[in-house]
């Protein structure tokens, strides 16, 4: 497969999981807001959002404070956030289109139908009464995109290049999220463990759809951080933790070298990384640092994209 035909279906998956990604996490600010404690300090849960997102720069290039209908509007339609939603649906659809006849036409028309529909959407009226509703239909229509790409493609390059920008994706959202909350949020000692504390580690798993998934895994209604961690990292069950991720990026790579018959060192790289995290134990992760741990694995999940894509000569 020529470079620039993988580069596109890597970065035509990967935009689409960023496009969930970034409605997620704005479910993520959006429901923090609304908590009692944030009255004083919803300014914080905001700016707590954009720093995870990585448009913090890009927000206040534009704007000089923090307000919800801008961070709205920035993360969710401006055209000079490279990361907003509508550019992501953009670049998605014009990655697809670039590949349309390595598609099928339900993964085709999943991307050109949501990015047409998406375009139909003023701004001004996404307000915040309809905005979770507007986000489930974002979240929704990647799923659809994933669906069709699970159920209809044929297991071979274009599969595993898809499969590679999805989960790569995913897992640098999964690792963000974490860090953002356990680091950035309550940077007060005093508020572990308090009700602010739980209710935004539910909230956390909310965004992520592993509510109720916690609750029937360990069997427990209450919250408790080491365990949320735990499953949003070390639990291979968790479809969006990082250990699944890596899973699925060494299978794709797997994939990748069976085609080819030839074996590359980012293969031996992912293995080096799922390796780590299928024998992570969490009281070695938070001795060492739960913030130290997610900030070294962010590194080691962008270089290897990066030497996927020399690899397999990305342009």
């Amino acid at each position: 497969m020529l470079g620039r035909t993988a580069a596109s279906l890597f970065w035509m998956s990967r935009y689409v999981e960023r496009a969930e990604n970034m409605a997620r996490l704005l479910e993520v600010g959006y429901r923090i807001s609304l908590m009692p404690r944030a009255i004083e300090g919803h300014r914080d849960e905001w700016r707590s959002t954009l720093t995870t997102a990585a448009c913090e720069a890009s927000y206040f290039a534009k704007h000089k404070e923090i307000t919800t209908g801008d961070i709205i509007h920035h993360l969710l339609f401006d055209e000079d956030n490279p990361s907003s939603v509508r550019t992501c649906l953009e670049t998605a659809r014009n990655n697809g289109r670039a590949v349309r006849t390595a598609l099928t036409r339900d993964v085709w028309e999943s991307l050109n139908g949501t990015w047409n529909e998406f375009d139909q959407v003023k701004p001004e009226s996404i307000t915040t009464d309809r905005l979770p509703g507007f986000l489930d239909w974002i979240e929704q229509r990647a799923m659809l995109f994933r669906g069709a790409l699970l159920g209809t493609m044929l297991r071979h390059d274009t599969y595993f290049f898809s499969q590679l920008g999805t989960f790569v994706e995913r897992a640098d959202n999964t690792a963000r999220i974490l860090d953002v909350k356990y680091y950035i949020l309550l940077p007060k000692p005093s508020d572990v463990g308090s009700d602010v504390d739980i209710q935004q580690w539910a909230t956390v798993l909310r965004s992520v759809s592993a509510h109720r998934a916690y609750r029937w895994f360990y069997h427990d209604s209450t919250y408790r951080p080491w365990l949320v961690a735990e499953f949003l990292i070390l639990r291979e069950e968790m479809p969006r933790s990082l250990t699944f991720c890596y899973q699925w990026i060494t299978r794709a790579l797997d994939g990748l070298a069976e085609l080819y018959q030839q074996r590359y060192d980012c293969q031996d790289e992912a293995i080096d990384i799922y390796g780590r995290l299928k024998l992570g134990k969490m009281e070695d992760i938070f001795q060492n640092g739960l913030h130290e741990f997610l900030q070294d694995f962010m590194k080691a999940n962008n270089q290897l994209a990066t030497d996927i894509a020399q690899t397999y000569n990305f342009p």
